[in-house]
């Protein structure tokens, strides 16, 4: 099957009307990031959702829409209605998981979804299979099964709204309606990401990639999309939004372990509401695990470890060697807490899971007025170097902006 991505943006189209936003003002000035809202049309004959001026989207793309001959409609088009060019059929959305034959071959299956709105199934005549959804939409009852609703044989492309709802290719990956050759096309662009390089790098890290309004991308021929990295260290100051980048990076793929290193403290409020508002973050889907036993965790096979921090599992490894006593240091406090990072680091060396860390950078503040709190900063600047050293990926974030130092 061919595709021609007609629009590649919100319903509202990117930028926004009258929007003032950042990204909106991107957009404005840098006409090669605007996007209209997203339309598909399919093999020439069949058209997902509208778009302003379809007829001329198509002609801008190389595209007509002469052989259209099923327009569908996946969600609410809310505002003025949608111009339809003279000689299209009329648009219609399909019974939830009812079918539809067309004549040229392709076969339509509609998909039950979380949120209102219909998400489709599409069959090539040539077997090749692409599942389309709406903005804000992920599938539901995926756990029914069947090839009907994605369940047993992965898709050939998905084109979804990755940014919005990442958790739904997270449930597509759980049931491998998504597969490692699975095409994931991000569309519904709207303006919570900025465009350009944090768009693509935002969209790597899910394992997935966006295209200009008016590409036309064939099922079955795979882009250039880089790897998901392995293992991922995010380091910031305090605030820095270094958490929720890790986060976000690991919200496409289920049954995430997130690894909580500062355990509880009882009788501290407010640290109970720094790991209330953590928690909220994230998706019901993760588990969490309190512990800085970290080493049987990265050794055994299992999904995505997500550990926060490793400022704290150091508190708590130099804690145990009793590093802050300067004689105890001198005499085996060193020695003990250097066995436990070099574990770590074989562990993290060696792990066939995928692993994102985060850490405090704390080098380029104030220099600690105690012998001890000089200690810690300097044994966190040598446990990030040397875990920095054992990732295919590296971050650092700064006021909410993630910069990649490696990879």
């Amino acid at each position: 099957m061919e595709l021609t991505l007609l629009g590649t943006g919100a319903p509202a189209g990117l930028p926004r009307p009258d929007c003032p936003c950042a990204v909106c003002a991107a957009c404005v000035t840098g006409r090669t990031n605007a996007r209209a809202a997203t339309s598909v049309l399919v093999d020439g004959t069949v058209l997902l959702d509208l778009t302003p001026g379809p007829a001329f989207a198509a002609a801008r793309a190389g595209r007509s829409l002469q052989g259209v001959r099923q327009v569908l409609l996946s969600h609410p088009h809310d505002g003025p209605a949608m111009e339809l060019p003279a000689g299209l059929p009329a648009p219609l959305r399909v019974a939830e998981r009812q079918d539809l034959a067309l004549i040229s071959g392709h076969r339509v299956r509609a998909v039950a979804l979380d949120s209102p709105g219909t998400g489709y199934q599409v069959t090539g005549p040539g077997g090749d299979r692409l599942l389309y959804l709406p903005p804000g939409a992920a599938p539901a009852g995926l756990e029914e099964g069947g090839r009907g609703d994605a369940a047993s044989v992965p898709y050939d492309m998905v084109l979804l709204d990755v940014l919005g709802r990442p958790e739904a290719l997270a449930r597509l990956r759980e049931v491998r309606a998504v597969g490692p050759a699975t095409d994931v096309v991000a569309v519904h662009i709207d303006h919570g990401v900025p465009p350009g390089p944090e768009l693509r790098r935002r969209l790597a890290a899910a394992g997935a990639h966006t295209e200009p309004d008016g590409t036309t991308l064939v099922v079955g021929d795979y882009p250039d999309v880089p790897e998901i990295p392995r293992r991922t260290l995010v380091v910031g100051g305090a605030r820095s939004g270094k958490s929720a980048e890790a986060e976000q990076r690991l919200a496409t793929f289920p049954g995430v372990v997130y690894v909580a290193t500062g355990g509880r403290r009882e009788g501290d409020p407010e640290w109970a509401a720094r790991i209330g508002a953590h928690r909220e973050r994230r998706p019901p889907s993760w588990r969490t695990e309190e512990t800085c036993d970290l080493v049987p965790l990265l050794d055994k096979p299992g999904p995505p470890l997500l550990i926060d921090c490793l400022a704290l599992w150091l508190t708590d490894a130099m804690d145990s060697a009793g590093a802050w006593d300067d004689s105890r240091w001198a005499t085996v406090g060193a020695r003990m807490l250097g066995e436990r990072v070099d574990a770590l680091v074989e562990s993290v060396r060696e792990t066939r899971r995928t692993v994102v860390a985060v850490s405090n950078e704390v080098g380029s503040g104030i220099v600690p007025g105690t012998a001890s709190g000089r200690r810690f900063r300097d044994e966190l600047g040598r446990l990030n170097a040397r875990f920095a050293a054992e990732c295919e990926h590296v971050l650092l974030v700064t006021a909410g902006i993630a910069q990649p130092l490696r990879g």
